[in-house]
C-alpha cells in the first residue's frame, strides 16, 4: 500500500521503521516545522523528520493543516492510507483523503483513557494492564472504530519512561499489522462503547503537584506516571523539588510530617507513607535520596 506517516516525537519512530522496511510504501512523512531550541538557537528537526530525512524520504512540515496548498500536495501522492502515531489532530478535510481512510495508534486500550496522555493516566490510575490500539479517524477525537487492539501489562516497577518505550515497540507492530490487515480486506472493526469512555488529559502544573492528604499508593502511581518527565512535584520552603521514584511505607505519620535520619526521607500521607528515592531539588541535578542527604536536608 502506498501510505503517507504523520508523527513527531521519537515514539513514533519504531512504527514508521517498520513500514519503511515492509512491503508497503512510504509515499511522504508529514511532521511538525523545525523548531529553534538550546542557547545558541540551533534549528532542530523532530526524530520524525530525522529519520526521514537520513532514509530519503519526502517531508512536509506543514503550519496550518487546513492550508489548501499542503492539502494539495497530500492527493497528489494519491496514497492509500494515511497512517497517524504521535501527531496533531487532523481535520476531516485531511483525514479523508486516502481512498481506505486514516488511522491512528493511540497508547491505551480504547474507549479507556481518551485524551492528550494516555500512558501517563493509566499508571497515575494504578492500571495493571494497558495497551495499544489503532482506530479509524472520525470527527471526535479518540472515539473512531477501532481495528485492532494489544495489551501489555504494567509492572510495579515501570514508570512513564519504561512503558512509553515498550508500548513504541507494540505499537510499531500493531500498525503493521493493521496496514497488513486494511490491504487484505479481511478484517471487522468494533465500534466504542463511548459509556465505558475515561478521560486523559493534558499533564498541567495543577496536576503534576503532590497532596500529600492522598495515600501513598496514590502518589507512588503519580511519581511513576510522571517520571523521567515532566515529574510528579512539591513544594517545601518556597522551593520545589521534583521527584523521580519512591516507595511505599507503612506508617501513620500525619499527611506532610516528615521523617528524616541519615539513609531516608519520608513523609507522612493520607495512608501510609512515601519514602523518597530520587529527585532533584530546585536550580540542582537529579540525585538519589543519599546523594541528597549529604548536603541537603528539609
Amino acid at each position: 500500500m502506498k501510505i503517507v506517516f504523520m508523527g513527531t516525537p521519537g515514539f513514533a519512530i519504531p512504527s514508521l521503521k517498520i513500514l519503511h522496511e515492509s512491503k508497503h510504501e512510504i509515499c511522504a512523512v508529514v511532521t511538525t516545522p523545525d523548531k529553534e531550541r538550546g542557547r545558541g538557537q540551533k534549528i532542530t528537526f523532530t526524530p520524525v523528520k530525522q529519520f526521514a530525512v537520513e532514509n530519503n524520504l519526502p517531508v512536509l512540515q506543514p503550519e496550518n493543516l487546513r492550508d489548501e496548498n499542503f492539502i494539495s500536495e497530500l492527493k497528489k501522492f494519491d496514497a492509500d492510507i494515511f497512517v497517524i502515531v504521535a501527531f496533531r489532530i487532523l481535520p476531516k478535510e485531511v483525514y479523508t483523503i486516502p481512498k481506505s481512510g486514516s488511522f491512528n495508534l493511540h497508547g491505551s486500550l480504547l474507549p479507556k483513557y481518551r485524551g492528550a496522555a494516555p500512558i501517563q493516566w493509566s499508571i497515575i490510575k494504578g492500571e495493571k494492564e494497558t495497551g495499544v490500539t489503532t482506530f479509524f479517524l472520525q470527527e471526535k477525537v479518540d472515539t473512531g472504530n477501532i481495528i485492532l487492539q494489544k495489551k501489555m501489562k504494567i509492572e510495579d516497577d515501570d514508570n512513564l519512561g519504561t512503558i512509553h518505550d515498550k508500548m513504541s515497540l507494540i505499537g510499531a507492530d500493531a500498525v503493521l499489522e493493521t496496514v497488513n490487515l486494511i490491504e487484505s480486506g479481511n478484517f471487522k472493526f468494533s465500534e466504542q462503547d463511548n459509556s465505558l469512555a475515561t478521560p486523559a488529559p493534558k499533564i498541567t502544573k495543577e496536576n503534576s503537584k503532590i497532596n500529600w492528604e492522598k495515600s501513598a499508593e496514590e502518589i507512588h502511581n503519580l511519581v511513576r506516571g510522571l517520571s523521567p518527565y515532566p515529574c510528579a512535584y512539591f513544594v517545601h520552603n518556597e522551593k520545589s523539588y521534583k521527584v523521580f521514584k519512591t516507595k511505599i511505607v507503612e506508617s501513620n505519620s500525619a499527611p506532610g510530617e516528615i521523617l528524616q535520619n541519615k539513609k531516608e526521607v519520608i513523609f507522612g500521607c493520607g495512608k501510609n507513607s512515601i519514602s523518597i528515592l530520587e529527585l532533584q531539588p530546585e536550580g540542582r541535578k537529579k540525585m538519589t535520596i543519599e546523594e541528597f542527604l549529604r548536603g541537603y536536608k528539609f
